[in-house]
This record gives structure tokens, C-alpha cells and sequence, in this order.
């Protein structure tokens, strides 16, 4: 690299977009949060302050501080610089770290947190899936079980199983600001059309999302369901609704990440038809609220 990294802004996406499309799989968040809300830090949900280190004219590794806290990274080069320089040009506390897991494991050490306790440490692998190859779950195909966006009336149920997942999950603490942080959410994925609910018998049995979204390609997060009610394939069913869905709309591929100790999810998602394709790591130092 003979060019120093320096902030992005507007005008500077097609660069980005061309090199966060060769890394696709471990980009998503970065690549739905530049198509929701540009490379301008608002402060507004998917807004980040992004820098980018470069070779010659192009773009070799980015980094974006987000609204939330968390810094999202794809830097195959100039990873510490670029780290650093996204803190530094922020000014926001640091949250949590997230993009391919080697990435995540060098820059916390590079900023100096290696012994800093986290609430969530995940060693994930990332799957990927091309939607015509979806494997669909004889409870949907018999109308046994059904998929569709939440009723208005799901909203109270789906913010008590929101702030369950973040406890559960990513390692929020409970506390006052925790429920209003988790119906933020749940209406942000609702109004996006990115919020599935599965039912049996009318009654809602599970929650899946999608947390990053392009035109042709999401990216599944948020899958949850009462523990009660585990263990009887609502997880491949809730999915396979929502990739359904996506797929109606013209979408052709999705990937997901879960932590390799993660058996039963595992299983869940090889037998929808997914792949491993990559690895994934997310280090949380404090609840995002999200």
C-alpha cells in the first residue's frame, strides 16, 4: 500500500462496493449498511464513520466504527492502521469487534484488548446457500407450520423474545434500556420487511431476520424461539419461510454465521442446504442493544 488510509465519504462508494464484493460472504453487514445509509456517519441506525487503506487508486482494506459501537472490518491489509484510524476518526466508545474471525482476533490485540472481558466471543463458521438449492421443511410444504411477516399484535411477544435473545445470545445485560433498545430494533426489522414469523395453529412458535440485506443476496441473524418449544424444527422452518420469501422477491443466495459449538444450529441449517464457506468472529464488550 503506498497511499495512507484516510476517511470516506460521499462519492467514495463504487470503490468500496468493488472491493467489499470480491470478500461478499464476510461483507454483508458492511455492504447492507452502505446501501442503507451511505458512507455519512449520522449517528443514525447503519451509519458509520468508515476509512479505508489503499493500493494506488483502489481500495484495500475498509473499517467502519457503526452507530451501534461495533467496528465492522474487512482488511486483508493495513488491518491495525485501519482500526485505529476508524476509532480515532469516530470519537464513539468501542462496542465490539465483527468481520472474518482472524480479523477480529488480530485487531484486538493490535488495539490492546485482549484481556478486556467480553460478554460474547464468538468463533463462528459462515454458511452460504444459493436459494435454488433450498431444502424445504415438510412441516411448510404441508401447511403444517407457516411463515409470513408479524401481525401487529406480535409486536409486545416479539420485544420479550428480542431482549431474551440478546441475553441469551449476545450477552446483554437485562436492564431498563434493554427492553426499548430491543423494540427499536424489532420495529426497524418490521418496517424493512426483514422480520419472519413462524406459526402453528396461529400461534407464534419462532422469529428469524434478516440483519443484512442486498437486492440479490441476506444475510439470516435473530433466529429464536422459546426454549419450551425447541428441539421440534421450527429453527429449519422459520428460516426456510423467510428464504422462501426472499426468494419470491427475486433474491438467489443468503449466508448466515453461527458458532461452531452450536451443534443443533448446525445441523439446522446443513440440512436446509447450506454450506460452510468461510469463518466469521464477533467480539461484544458491552450489550449493543441489539
Amino acid at each position: 500500500m503506498n497511499v495512507p488510509p484516510r476517511v470516506l465519504g460521499p462519492g467514495d462508494e463504487a470503490l468500496v462496493r468493488a472491493f467489499l464484493g470480491a470478500h461478499a460472504d464476510s461483507s454483508l453487514f458492511l455492504l447492507g449498511n452502505l446501501r442503507a445509509a451511505g458512507l455519512a456517519d449520522t449517528g443514525a441506525a447503519y451509519s458509520a464513520t468508515w476509512v479505508a487503506a489503499f493500493d494506488g487508486p483502489y481500495v484495500a482494506g475498509v473499517a467502519a466504527h457503526c452507530w451501534n459501537g461495533v467496528l465492522l472490518l474487512q482488511a486483508p491489509r493495513g488491518l491495525a492502521q485501519l482500526a485505529r484510524a476508524a476509532l480515532s476518526a469516530s470519537g464513539r466508545p468501542l462496542a465490539g469487534l465483527s468481520g472474518p474471525r482472524g480479523q477480529v482476533v488480530a485487531a484486538r490485540a493490535a488495539l490492546g484488548l485482549d484481556g478486556a472481558p467480553a460478554a460474547l466471543d464468538h468463533e463462528a463458521e459462515l454458511f452460504s446457500l444459493a436459494l435454488d438449492g433450498l431444502v424445504v421443511p415438510e412441516g411448510l410444504s404441508t401447511g403444517d407450520v407457516a411463515c409470513a411477516p408479524p401481525s401487529p399484535e406480535d409486536r409486545s411477544l416479539l420485544v420479550d423474545w428480542r431482549v431474551a435473545y440478546a441475553v441469551e445470545t449476545l450477552g446483554a445485560v437485562p436492564g431498563e434500556g434493554l427492553p426499548a433498545a430491543c423494540a427499536e430494533e424489532v420495529d426497524r426489522l418490521v418496517v424493512e420487511g426483514n422480520a419472519f414469523v413462524l406459526r402453528r395453529a396461529g400461534v407464534p412458535v419462532a422469529f428469524s431476520a434478516f440483519n443484512a440485506r442486498l437486492p440479490e443476496v441476506v444475510q439470516v441473524g435473530g433466529v429464536f424461539m422459546p426454549p419450551e418449544l425447541r428441539g421440534r424444527g421450527h429453527a429449519r422452518a422459520v428460516v426456510a419461510g423467510s428464504l422462501l420469501a426472499a426468494r419470491a422477491a427475486g433474491v438467489s443466495r443468503a449466508v448466515l454465521f453461527t458458532e461452531r459449538e452450536n451443534e443443533p444450529a448446525r445441523r439446522a441449517y446443513l440440512a436446509l442446504g447450506f454450506r460452510v464457506t468461510g469463518d466469521y468472529g464477533m467480539v461484544l464488550f458491552g450489550s449493543t442493544g441489539a
